[in-house]
C-alpha cells in the first residue's frame, strides 16, 4: 500500500511533467527523474538554516520581489504555522521600469500578486531552471493587459523577466518544489516596485502608479501583520485582500474581477491591525514629505536594474533603477557573487537619446518614426537587426540603442563624407529631417562657400561628434551570444 506522502510526491511529479508537456519546451526525450538540475537536492547548508529557523523541508513557502532593491525573498512558514524569511536573494537583472507590465512588448517584469503551481515549473527552460510567475492574473486580464511566459529564471538575462543566476535558481527551485512534494498546491508571488516602507512612498510620491501600488500594499500589509499568505479576491478591477463573508451569510463569496463586489467582510483582527500600520505609515509619509523629501525621477530612460552584487563585478557595472544600498558599489566589489555571472550579460544602461514612455502613458514610440525617417530604405539592415538581438528593438518602448540610429542616419546621409555631419545631428531630435530644412545659416554657408564645404557648419559637427561617440556608460553591449539568439518561443 502506498503511503499518503508518496502518493503526494507521485501527484507533484506528474504535475510537474505534464507542466513540461504543457510549456512547449524544446527538448530531449529524457525524463524528468533524469534531469539532475530539476533534482538537485536543496543545498545541507539552506537545510541547516530551516532547521534553525523551526521549519520543516517540505513545509509551505512563499516569494517576494522587490525591483528597487533588487532583491528576491524566500519565506517559509515554520511549525508555529506562520511565514518567517528564510532567505534573500540578489537579483541579476530585471528589465523595464518600476510600475506594472501592460502589454507584450513593453519589456516590463510584472507587479502584483501571483499564484504558482506545479504545473508553472518549468525544468528544461532554455534559462538552466524557472517558473512562471503566471501572469496576468484575472485583474490584469480586466485591464485588458497583454503578455505572456513571463519568468522567474536563471542565465540573468532578462526582457520583461526576472533573472538569477544559474546557481540561485537551482536553489530556489528546489526548495519550490520540496513544498509541492510536502502537499502545498501552489505558492504565492509578490512582485513589488520597491520595499512599501514609508520612505519609498514619500519618494514615488508623484509617480502616476502610485494609486496601484497603494492598493498593492494592502496586501503587502496584510501579509506583515498575520505574517500568513494573504487570500487574493479581484473584483470591480480591483484586488481584494482576505474577504470572509459577512456576518450571518452562510453563501461562498464570488468574485468577478470585471464585475461589481460581492458583500464580504475582512476579519476584524486582520482589518484592526492593518488599519492600524497604514495608520502609522501614513503619519511618517507625510512628516517626511513635510521635511522636503526627495523625489524620485520620472522617465529616466534605464532600462531595469540589477543588484549592486551583480554590478560591482562587471567593468563599468551599472545598478540601474536598483539602489545602490550603503556602503555601495565599492563594498560589494569585494562580496562574492552568488552564481556565475554569464559573459553575455547586458548590465542596465542609460540611453540619453532615447524617448522614453512608461506603462502608464499611451502606447507611442517616438523612436519608430525617427527610423523611418532618417532610413526609410532599408528598415532591416545590419545595425537594427543587431539592436534587436541585444534587447532593444521595434517591440521594446523601454529604450532605443545609439548604435542602431546612428547607423540609419548614416544611410540617410549624402555620399560625401562631409555632408554627413548634419544628418546624424538630427537624430537628437528625430521628428525633423534637418537635412531637408536647412537653416539660414546653412543656406548663407552654400552660397559663400565652395561646394566641397556645403556641410561644415562647426556647431553641427561638434553635435555629430557627440552623438556618433557613444560614451563607455551608455555604449550598449554587443556580445555574440545575446539574449535574443538563445530565447526560445517558451522560457
Amino acid at each position: 500500500m502506498i503511503s499518503r506522502s508518496t502518493a503526494r510526491a507521485i501527484m507533484t511529479l506528474a504535475a510537474l511533467t505534464g507542466g513540461t508537456l504543457l510549456a512547449g519546451c524544446n527538448t530531449d526525450d529524457a525524463s524528468l527523474a533524469s534531469n539532475a538540475k530539476a533534482n538537485r537536492p536543496v543545498p545541507p547548508k539552506l537545510v541547516a538554516a530551516m532547521t534553525a529557523k523551526d521549519m520543516e523541508l517540505q513545509s509551505p513557502i512563499l516569494i517576494r520581489l522587490f525591483k528597487q532593491e533588487a532583491e528576491l525573498e524566500v519565506w517559509k512558514q515554520d511549525r508555529s504555522g506562520k511565514f518567517a524569511l528564510l532567505k534573500i536573494y540578489p537579483i541579476c537583472r530585471w528589465s523595464g521600469d518600476l510600475g506594472p507590465k501592460t502589454r507584450e512588448g513593453d519589456r516590463q517584469a510584472p507587479e502584483g500578486f501571483y499564484s504558482i503551481t506545479p504545473a508553472q515549473m518549468n525544468p528544461r527552460s532554455s534559462y538552466y531552471l524557472s517558473f512562471n510567475t503566471g501572469y496576468p492574473n484575472e485583474f490584469d486580464k480586466s485591464l485588458g493587459r497583454t503578455g505572456s511566459q513571463l519568468m522567474v529564471h536563471g542565465d540573468c538575462s532578462s526582457r520583461g523577466c526576472y533573472a538569477m543566476t544559474d546557481e540561485q535558481i537551482a536553489e530556489i527551485y528546489a526548495v519550490g518544489r520540496e513544498s509541492f512534494f510536502g502537499g502545498q498546491r501552489a505558492f504565492q508571488l509578490q512582485a513589488y516596485p520597491f520595499r512599501m516602507t514609508a520612505a519609498n512612498l514619500a519618494k514615488h510620491r508623484n509617480n502616476p502608479n502610485m494609486p496601484f501600488w497603494k492598493m498593492i500594499k494592502e496586501g503587502n500589509d496584510h501579509f506583515e501583520v498575520t505574517r500568513q499568505e494573504p487570500k487574493v479576491a479581484f473584483c470591480e478591477h480591483k484586488y481584494v485582500f482576505d474577504p470572509a463573508p459577512p456576518p450571518g451569510s452562510t453563501r461562498p463569496l464570488e468574485f468577478n474581477a470585471s464585475a461589481r463586489c460581492p458583500a464580504y467582510a475582512v476579519p476584524d483582527d486582520i482589518a484592526s491591525a492593518v488599519r492600524e500600520k497604514q495608520q502609522r505609515d501614513n503619519a511618517e509619509i507625510a512628516n517626511l514629505i513635510s521635511k522636503g523629501s526627495p523625489v524620485a525621477k520620472l522617465n529616466t530612460g534605464i532600462d531595469g536594474g540589477m543588484n549592486r552584487v551583480f554590478a560591482a563585478k562587471l567593468p563599468q557595472g551599472q545598478t540601474g533603477l536598483s539602489d545602490p544600498v550603503e556602503p555601495g558599489l565599492r563594498a560589494a566589489a569585494f562580496s562574492p557573487a552568488p552564481g556565475t555571472i554569464p559573459p553575455t550579460v547586458n548590465p542596465p544602461r542609460n540611453s540619453a537619446a532615447a524617448t522614453v514612455t512608461t506603462s502608464y502613458e499611451p502606447e507611442t514610440d517616438v523612436t519608430r518614426p525617427s527610423s523611418s525617417l532618417l532610413a526609410p530604405s532599408k528598415p532591416n539592415n545590419i545595425f537594427t537587426n543587431l539592436a534587436r538581438k541585444i534587447g532593444f528593438g521595434d517591440a521594446d518602448t523601454t529604450a532605443t540603442t545609439k548604435g542602431s540610429v546612428s547607423a540609419s542616419a548614416k544611410e540617410s546621409a549624402p555620399a560625401r563624407p562631409k555632408a554627413a555631419t548634419p544628418a546624424r545631428s538630427a537624430r537628437s531630435r528625430p521628428t525633423v529631417a534637418k537635412h531637408a530644412t536647412p537653416k539660414p545659416a546653412e543656406k548663407t554657408a552654400r552660397k559663400a562657400a565652395k561646394p566641397e564645404h556645403v556641410a561644415t557648419a562647426r556647431p553641427q559637427s561638434r553635435s555629430a561628434e557627440t552623438v556618433a561617440t557613444p560614451t563607455p556608460s551608455t555604449a550598449p553591449v554587443a556580445s555574440t551570444g545575446s539574449f535574443d539568439s538563445r530565447f526560445s518561443a517558451f522560457r
